[in-house]
């Protein structure tokens, strides 16, 4: 059994830095992506660490294709809207509110627009045999290009499609995704503003923001991202 409640309700965290100079990041865990039956897709972002402060977001896909990222935090152009906003309808702020009901049972509720979701993550043989292995390789495994795909293909293994861990947001940065542990989100459900959403799907396609490939089917992972300083319009952290 997974205690995911025990290592993930710490408080937010003070400090820290980013794993290479000239880049900014944001550390901690999230709902990679969920697709559901019905075409819509959640993800959520639960980020106790960053360079510009804690965060949380939920972002909410529709089956047109249009994207919506909700912001709880000090401000959306320092969270995940500042590298995926430009592809989104809306991005705005929102209260986000997470409770644990078991190990790896997570309820998730959000005000405007009003959510609740619950979902339940659960580990494998292999998945843990995989974690292992990631969880002791350096930082610095992430910087070639070479091992990165290794990675990619190790995800489209385990059944998340093409996924690409490292290339160009919407905003224009150069970003890379590293999942240090992953788990399967197969339990879930989720009304948004009274609509059920269905049932969690495994797709043959990936759901797409902009031209970023989310998981093909619901991932639950702890990690960071790292993307690298825009000198132009740069924006310094909240005082």
């Amino acid at each position: 059994m997974i205690d995911l409640a025990a290592r993930l309700s710490g408080p937010p965290v003070s400090g820290g830095s980013p794993p290479w100079p000239g880049y900014e990041y944001a550390k901690g865990w999230g709902v990679f992506g969920l697709p559901f039956d019905s075409g819509h897709v959640l993800a959520l972002r639960v980020f106790p660490e960053s360079s510009f402060g804690p965060y949380r977001t939920v972002w909410h896909g529709t089956p047109d294709g249009r994207w919506s990222i909700h912001v709880d935090g000090p401000r959306p152009d320092t969270a995940c809207p500042r590298y995926y906003g430009l592809a989104c309808e809306h991005t705005g702020r929102a209260e986000i509110h997470l409770a644990w009901t078991g190990p790896a049972s997570l309820r998730v509720t959000m005000d405007a627009p009003a959510l609740e979701w619950t979902l339940t993550a659960r580990s494998t043989p292999v998945l843990t045999a995989l974690n292992a292995v990631s969880a002791a390789l350096p930082l610095a495994s992430w910087r070639p290009r070479a091992l990165v795909r290794c990675r990619e293909e190790l995800a489209r293994a385990l059944g998340l499609g093409r996924l690409q861990m490292s290339g160009t947001m919407p905003s224009g940065h150069q970003g890379t995704l590293m999942p240090g542990r992953m788990y399967y989100v197969d339990e879930a459900r989720a009304v948004l503003d009274g609509t059920d959403l269905g049932r969690p799907a495994r797709l043959d396609h990936n759901p797409r923001i902009g031209d970023v490939p989310l998981p093909a089917r619901g991932i639950l992972a702890i990690g960071e991202a790292a993307w690298r300083i825009k000198e132009e319009g740069a924006v310094s952290a909240p005082p």
